[in-house]
């Protein structure tokens, strides 16, 4: 792996995504199976989800400070084993409280993942090779729903029931912490990185003026949140995440219970199920790979991800012909498409903070960011299973697929060269 070790730490990052999607998307897979055996309504379930939601938007901010004053490595350690414990916990829930406790223990820890990862990315990897590293690991969140679309039915008819499926599926994030702790240290640290890939990516750094991790695994003290906020980047980042994660999440956590609801029994929609998930991945390469081409032949890295970010925001209007459809493969199709587009927006304003800011301010923008779309998703949420229960899921996609285009006004509005980059916080891009 002598001058490829980052694209391991790429590696390690994906599988850690993967295993996040997988703890979470257990509860929305075999949502119609709970719904049925504890008799909840849509409101009811919405609830959980709301759960789980809140501690994970309380907790994006908390724990981008706490990474960015403690280290990724020790970061991410604490948060996979907390959500691993607090998911393999789910199996032992009782109604719809114990549920609702669990998961917000579940939010809790895996509110960790994207401001560590956004981290390790601008630790690791050079700027060109950054749209594909966030690609990377944000595909992890596409296959890992993907992955329990298939999997969790299996455990679920294999091992006799729901609590065997969350205690199987928590397992998962102890063998990835073994990895992690044998393979990750900051560059400037890491014994087993070759001196070439390690120059390569400090100067890369050196030349954006960033701070090198200190000795530890410890960054350098974290900039103040006042000094982020006052800057329209850090809205723009913000604006990014939180006006275009709810829809995914919206597909996420109810995609299954709108099957149903449209009449189509999961067990023979399995392909259907998992197929806008298969592009969501794509969507997340596709923006990747075609930033990193566009700034290969000249584009500026800011001018690349607004460009894609607005591509994709009218890619999501396709959720519009889906509200209206009544023939599975197109309504299919027509997700499909959706989730493509929303992953190229994804891809591009996971990679903002990491483009904007230095080393020790990027995981706290990111936190910010986590947050807003965790209120976002919040709100969405609870208006979901009340209009859900109340009329349909036709408005809930109407709307839903106008919203990414508010999100990529603002991106283009916000993100943009600053006179402040010369004060150590902001990059120009």
């Amino acid at each position: 792996m002598i001058g490829r070790y980052r694209w391991w730490i790429g590696t390690l990052l994906f599988l850690s995504t993967v295993i996040n999607y997988i703890d979470r998307q257990t509860l929305s897979v075999l949502g119609p199976h709970l719904k049925s055996e504890f008799g909840w309504t849509n409101e009811k379930f919405a609830w959980i989800i709301i759960a789980f939601r809140l501690a994970y938007t309380v907790m994006q901010p908390v724990s981008g400070r706490l990474l960015d004053r403690f280290g990724t490595r020790n970061g991410l350690t604490l948060g996979v084993l907390w959500y691993s414990i607090a998911a393999m916990l789910t199996s032992l829930a009782t109604g719809l409280r114990s549920f609702c406790g669990l998961r917000f223990l579940l939010g809790v820890g895996e509110a960790a993942n994207w401001p560590g990862a956004t981290k390790a990315v601008a630790e690791w990897f050079p700027r060109r090779e950054r749209g594909w590293a966030v690609a990377l690991f944000d595909s992890g969140s596409s296959f890992g729903a993907a992955i329990a679309s298939v999997l969790v039915p299996f455990l679920y008819v294999w091992a006799g029931g729901w609590r065997p499926a969350f205690l199987m599926t928590g397992t998962l994030g102890f063998l990835w912490l073994i990895a992690w702790r044998r393979s990750y240290y900051p560059p400037e640290l890491h014994p087993r990185l070759g001196e070439q890939e390690r120059r390569e990516i400090l100067e890369d750094r050196a030349r954006e003026g960033d701070v090198p991790a200190a000795a530890g695994d410890a960054a350098a003290p974290p900039v103040g949140v006042g000094a982020l906020l006052a800057r329209r980047q850090t809205w723009g980042a913000i604006a990014a995440r939180g006006l275009t994660d709810p829809v995914w999440f919206m597909i996420t956590d109810w995609f299954a219970i709108y099957l149903v609801g449209r009449g189509f029994r999961l067990e023979e929609t399995a392909l259907g199920f998992w197929v806008p998930f298969l592009a969501a991945d794509l969507g997340n390469f596709f923006g990747g790979g075609v930033s990193s081409a566009l700034i290969r032949h000249g584009w500026s890295v800011g001018r690349a991800r607004r460009f894609l970010i607005v591509a994709g925001g009218f890619g999501v209007l396709a959720l519009i012909p889906a509200a209206l459809s009544t023939r599975f493969l197109v309504l299919v199709a027509c997700f499909a498409l959706a989730t493509f587009s929303y992953a190229v927006m994804s891809t591009m304003a996971l990679a903002l903070p990491a483009d904007l800011f230095e080393s020790r301010a990027v995981a706290s923008v990111a936190g910010m960011a986590g947050a807003a779309a965790g209120g976002g998703t919040l709100l969405s949420t609870y208006l979901i299973g009340i209009v859900a229960d109340r009329f349909s899921f036709t408005p809930i996609l109407i709307v839903a697929s106008l919203v990414p285009l508010v999100a990529a006004a603002l991106v283009v509005a916000l993100v943009r060269n600053s006179e402040d980059s010369g004060r150590g916080v902001l990059k120009v891009i």
